[in-house]
């Protein structure tokens, strides 16, 4: 699987010997000597790709511009290569997300083997945000109504419950749970709480907590 690199690195040594070797194994490479730099042309998520950066660069430091990154909602997996790996860095990489901790020198069947594994989670990424991004656009096809009875719903409450909670009948109760269904593109209510829980429309414990 073949796609966009991104490489930031403040040495341009570094930055040239690794977007050789990337393009001889048929990646698309660019190149940034800083973190704004990369933050000034915010990658887009049109073709597989990922960040390959240093963890201490002028400025910016690496594990600051995953944050930043984290914070603008970007899905491109981040691979830290570094030449002065410590413990706590690398830790709280990973458990910010970063998709693998390399120390330089690299080898090539070390790097490939990072980046493929990289593109293979932003394409997985990628299909989830695709996949809720849907599931928004289909709530929003919900009128006011249909969107209380959808909330009510999935919260277990039965017809003659939410009739009486929305002082209506349970007849306009099952006309509404007809639509929300359709539009919602299910078929049980199993779905339709999954997806209401893809969506964070579901708060965990919410009950045990009261």
């Amino acid at each position: 699987m073949n796609g966009l690199v991104h490489v930031v690195d403040d040495d341009a040594s570094f930055r040239t010997a690794i977007g050789r070797r990337l393009k001889l194994a048929g990646y698309e490479v660019e190149t940034y000597s800083s973190a704004q730099q990369l933050l000034d042309v915010l990658p887009g998520v049109e073709k597989p790709g990922c960040i390959l950066l240093d963890v201490q660069i002028p400025g910016l430091s690496g594990p600051e511009l995953q944050g930043r990154l984290i914070e603008l909602g970007s899905i491109l997996p981040i691979i830290f290569v570094t030449g002065h790996a410590d413990t706590p860095t690398t830790v709280r990489a990973i458990k910010a997300g970063a998709e693998d901790f390399l120390t330089k020198p690299v080898s090539s069947e070390q790097l490939i083997e990072a980046i493929e594994r990289a593109m293979t989670h932003y394409e997985s990424a990628r299909h989830q945000r695709n996949e809720l991004d849907s599931l928004r656009r289909l709530v929003a096809s919900l009128t006011p109504r249909e969107r209380q009875v959808f909330n009510l719903i999935v919260r277990g409450k039965i017809n003659k419950q939410i009739a009486y909670e929305l002082g209506t009948t349970e007849r306009t109760v099952k006309a509404h749970r007809h639509q929300v269904m359709e539009k919602m593109q299910v078929h049980s209510l199993a779905e339709l709480v999954s997806n209401a829980e893809r969506l964070g429309m579901l708060e965990p414990n919410r009950d045990s907590s009261t």
